[in-house]
């Protein structure tokens, strides 16, 4: 500690490269400061930190398995981004001088690279912009936050004095309720729960956070009600969503594209507080939608689209510019291939002529190649074991394939599966389906590493830029239609995947690239993707989904479909 102070005091006013002398280690009362990397000037990146405490003194049961130990380091994330906003002065000086900043979470609960906890010791990854004046040291600055501030950080978010222990205890058994919900939903035969009194509708269309006025608290069926014992809240009850082919309906903004949203989301675990903590999805759920102008490599979509003009290939299906139909049988395709059990489908999002083919269209176009999903979503179930949730608000016929149909109004459920019947009775079939028809599971693919370029100038990069974008070399891979995509530490953490893979130069399938790097993650931690002299940086733990789905998008990619026997 004094140490670091001299060397403030020795380097003050000085070019701000002098700051790189403050790198290293530095012992504090109760804890450890580590300089990992000093940034170059002060409109550079921030610069790395870490705090490790001297010892851990919280209760062991908080983080005695791999689920707790993930819940509790989510919550200690969160305190420390916490006390940074009530205890941090801020922006002080030019660039980015007095900043401090830690992983900011979402909604949901993800293993993160921003806390570690550890029998031993407690340690948080940070970023400071080291304070300037124009271009030189600000030491009085940078001592007020290095020496005032981050103890200050430490004792109020990362000490059992100052932690709310009540909170903490409810944070962890929140998340270790909802894992083990998720865990049972193959046993009792059900892809979803929505227990009762969950908030489904959300702030905003930009916030992710719950609506607190006029938000209709859930309540299930009784035909679909379901109850299950949890290890902490003990029974709860809610709707089960059977495995097969369910129907969401309803009218316009009565909450059926509200409940599909919350059971996309329902893969992951949430915070207390957030309205979803029980709202539960199989955790290989994909939400799939059309994609216009996505680029396909090499996808067996021969399923879904049979043969094309010209002898075109559906086995090994290409092209820079997909339409709505193919981009979604494209994208149908891929999940299956990383492993979906559940597709989650809106209406609103899908290409009509992908959805759907009536009995005027059938009868003028006699040589079409699509297959519409209508007549795919049983076959899936009764071949793959792969279950549908569909929402619909115009098309009737998809009662003809549901094995139970929810009808939303105004935000509540009931189970209209009787009146579907009866619909059905009363107004037939517009168009024939097909019967007996069989699905097949895709071809897995070899992706070529070579095809994807990471040379920039005389580097070779991979990083995730936002949310939303993953930058190889030069390219760009936007990932906006990823709608289970959650946080940007994600899209780090995917950027990494796919670098390595590409510095490999090994062919590889899909599913190996995906499964070998999340495998060597959860052995090795989020610290095996690298870093920076043992600061990982902001990563968030990606599914083996959205690692599959990224790698899909790159528009140089080049890939084979293996030939199904």
């Amino acid at each position: 500690m004094q140490r670091l102070e001299s060397t403030l005091e020795r380097i003050d006013r000085k070019g701000y490269g002098a700051y790189k002398d403050l790198r290293g280690s530095y012992g504090f009362e109760d804890f450890d400061l580590f300089i990992d990397k000093v940034q170059r000037d002060p409109f550079a990146p921030p610069s790395l930190i870490r705090v490790r405490t001297k010892d851990n003194r919280f209760v062991p049961a908080l983080f005695e398995n791999p689920v707790r130990r993930v819940a509790f380091e989510d919550f200690l994330t969160r305190g420390v981004e916490r006390a940074i906003r009530e205890t941090v002065r801020g922006n002080r000086g030019s660039g980015k001088s007095g900043q401090v900043q830690i992983q900011r979470p979402s909604q949901i609960v993800l293993p993160r690279s921003s806390m570690v906890v550890t029998d031993g010791y407690v340690e948080a990854r940070m970023a400071v912009g080291l304070p300037a004046w124009g271009r030189s040291v600000d030491a009085r600055a940078a001592r007020e936050m290095l020496l005032d501030e981050l103890p200050e950080i430490l004792h109020s978010a990362l000490t059992p004095s100052g932690v709310d222990s009540d909170g903490a205890r409810r944070h962890v058994e929140t998340v270790e309720d909802a894992e083990h919900l998720r865990d049972r939903l193959a046993d009792l035969g059900l892809v979803a729960f929505v227990a009762d009194g969950a908030i489904l509708p959300r702030e905003s269309g930009t916030s992710d956070r719950p609506l607190r006025d006029g938000a209709v608290p859930f309540s299930s069926p009784e035909e679909f009600r379901v109850s299950v014992k949890l290890p902490n809240r003990g029974e709860v009850r809610g709707m089960g969503i059977p495995e097969g082919v369910t129907l969401i309906a309803g009218g316009g903004f009565h909450g059926k594209s509200t409940l599909l949203e919350a059971l996309s989301w329902g893969v992951y675990d949430h915070v207390p507080g957030d309205g979803r903590e029980l709202v539960v999805t199989r955790e290989d759920a994909v939400k799939v939608r059309a994609e216009d102008g996505r680029s396909v490599a090499g996808v067996d979509i021969s399923a879904m689209i049979g043969k094309l003009p010209g002898g075109k290939d559906t086995e090994n299906f290409s092209t820079p510019n997909a339409s709505g139909s193919t981009s979604q049988a494209a994208n149908i395709a891929e999940a299956l291939e990383i492993g979906a059990s559940l597709l989650l489908v809106d209406e609103d999002t899908s290409a009509t002529n992908f959805m759907i083919r009536d009995e005027r269209m059938r009868e003028l176009v006699r040589k079409e190649p699509i297959s519409p999903f209508i007549e795919l979503v049983r076959p899936l179930h009764r071949s793959m074991g792969v279950s549908t949730i569909v929402v619909v608000g115009g098309v009737g016929d998809y009662l003809d394939v549901a094995d139970r149909v929810i009808l939303l109004e105004n935000y509540e459920p009931r189970d209209a599966t009787g009146d579907a019947r009866m619909v059905r009775e009363k107004f037939p079939p517009r168009a024939p389906l097909t019967e007996g028809r069989e699905m097949h599971p895709p071809g897995a693919r070899r992706i070529d590493p070579s095809s994807i370029d990471l040379r920039r100038g005389k580097r070779e990069t991979a990083r995730g830029r936002g949310l939303h974008t993953v930058e190889l070399g030069r390219k760009r891979v936007e990932l906006s239609y990823l709608e289970q995509l959650a946080e940007a530490g994600q899209t780090e953490s995917i950027a990494r995947i796919v670098g390595a893979f590409a510095a490999g130069r090994e062919s590889r399938e899909v599913v190996e690239i995906a499964a070998s790097a999340l495998s060597n993650i959860e052995r090795e931690g989020l610290e095996s993707l690298g870093g920076f002299a043992g600061h990982p940086g902001e990563l968030s733990l990606p599914r083996a989904q959205e690692v599959a789905s990224a790698i899909n998008r790159v528009r140089s990619l080049e890939s084979r479909a293996r030939k199904r026997a």
